[in-house]
């Protein structure tokens, strides 16, 4: 799958965010490849992982035509909550995938999040993941896919999952229907708190234990990011990758 990662828009970049909390000096930083746009009118940032399907070529346009029809949605948002940005620029979203010809035959992943004050909202379709953490490691979103039903419903082990013949069958992605529904979180955050965003590219390939320690650790953000490419890599990774950290 082909996966879009970062802060979204036309053109690459690279950029440190920094968000300073009213009542604290604790800050928000990323240092990644990213994509500009200006949806600071409606929220404060915007950060997402697109994981297209459908080949290369098709993978590729179906996460770019996410981002860019998301963030066109949320820039035309008469919306001061973010909850309904977001919502109504993803429902928007899948009602023009699931009508458009071009996209016939392709389909993505999507995890969105955004951080105002000490409150992040997150919503996610599909497998892509974000984690929180806090001191231990937390899955923020819940997996659209066969093998988390099959966990839910005791049919199988977590670690049975993660070596499942069918471990890449998604239950909704963007481009499936237009009836589909995401799944919005919400979660309480405090200095020194770290996310991560991600395809089943690292989620597949690393163990949480191993996402944990890496993010625990006093390392550059960029040396983070670094590694868990690394690892997921040299446990045989066959797809592409995408990662998004944020450290409060």
């Amino acid at each position: 799958m082909n996966s879009r990662p970062g802060a979204v828009g036309t053109r690459p970049f690279a950029v440190r965010l920094k968000i300073v909390y009213p009542n604290s000096s604790s800050r928000l930083e990323i240092s990644l490849l990213m994509f500009e746009v200006d949806v600071k009118r409606f929220l404060p940032n915007l950060f997402l992982v697109a994981d297209g399907m459908g080949g290369h070529k098709a993978g590729d346009l179906a996460s770019r035509y996410t981002v860019e029809t998301l963030t066109d949605s949320i820039k035309n948002s008469a919306s001061d909550n973010p909850i309904t940005i977001i919502n109504d620029a993803i429902v928007e979203l899948l009602e023009k995938a699931a009508e458009s010809e071009q996209y016939t035959g392709m389909g993505t992943t999507l995890v969105v999040c955004t951080i105002i004050g000490e409150s992040m909202y997150v919503a996610n379709v599909g497998d892509s993941r974000l984690y929180l953490y806090d001191g231990r490691l937390s899955q923020i979103t819940r997996d659209h896919s066969l093998v988390a039903e099959m966990v839910a419903l005791g049919k199988l082990g977590r670690d049975e999952a993660r070596r499942h013949e069918k471990k890449n069958v998604i239950t909704r992605a963007i481009g499936g229907a237009k009836e589909i529904m995401a799944d919005f979180f919400e979660a309480e955050l405090t200095a020194g708190n770290r996310i991560i965003m991600c395809s089943d590219g690292l989620s597949n390939m690393v163990e949480d234990e191993e996402i944990e320690r890496v993010l625990a650790s006093d390392i550059p953000i960029e040396d983070k990011t670094k590694q868990l490419l690394g690892r997921a890599n040299e446990n045989g990774g066959k797809d592409n990758i995408a990662v998004v950290i944020i450290e409060l």
